[in-house]
């Protein structure tokens, strides 16, 4: 296969991997071979294995961070500050992304940007849903209040007051109804108390005891 074909299948894609390529009686070695060249050459870039990406001037649609991470570990979802700060819940750009995943905890830095990935049990994946991001993309985000929650679970000392109060939480984001559900589906002690220390910040805030 020549490149040329293969931008014209995959160029209207933000990623792509190598089962797109293997239509129409392509020969996988021989592709897996190209492939090799293309990464090389700096024409296309791997972001794991079988994952891959066009470069510039041949990609059309830059990948939103958030499908990078979904797509670099299937089965995970954006979480934490990522989702926050996407949320409007916290003031702070955050330049890597969170992601929860069932799998082995791991950091990927990739030509996109830093990816990182943290290990939850599966009775915690819940509390995320699909969203639309530009250019027609979308991925699985955590909502803003299990994002909180599940920096919480996995922070030594989370659940305390210091901690909560550093985030700076936007209490007119956030929904502490719907946060103190998730805590109360997840059945953990370390999280109800945190939805507990939340409610306590939050009637401490002028914003949001006038809202």
């Amino acid at each position: 296969m020549k490149f040329e074909e293969a931008v014209d299948i995959v160029s209207e894609e933000p990623l792509f991997e190598t089962g797109l390529l293997l239509a129409g009686g392509v020969d996988p070695a021989d592709l897996r071979r190209q492939l090799s060249r293309w990464t090389r050459s700096g024409r296309v870039r791997q972001l794991r294995r079988g994952l891959y990406v066009l470069a510039p001037p041949w990609r059309k649609t830059r990948p939103h961070p958030f499908l990078v991470a979904n797509r670099l570990a299937l089965g995970s979802y954006v979480s934490g500050l990522s989702a926050l700060a996407h949320a409007g819940a916290i003031p702070e750009y955050v330049p890597e992304t969170t992601s929860i995943t069932a799998g082995r905890p791991q950091l990927r830095s990739t030509p996109l940007g830093r990816f990182s990935f943290r290990h939850m049990k599966p009775g915690l994946m819940f509390g995320y849903r699909c969203i639309d991001l530009e250019h027609s993309q979308s991925a699985f985000v955590a909502e803003p209040e299990k994002a909180v929650l599940d920096m919480v679970y996995l922070q030594p000392g989370g659940d305390g007051k210091a901690y909560l109060e550093a985030l700076r939480l936007d209490f007119d984001t956030l929904r502490l109804e719907r946060l103190e559900a998730l805590a109360a589906i997840a059945a953990t002690p370390k999280l109800a108390r945190a939805a507990r220390v939340l409610r306590e910040i939050a009637g401490d805030t002028p914003e949001y005891e006038a809202a």
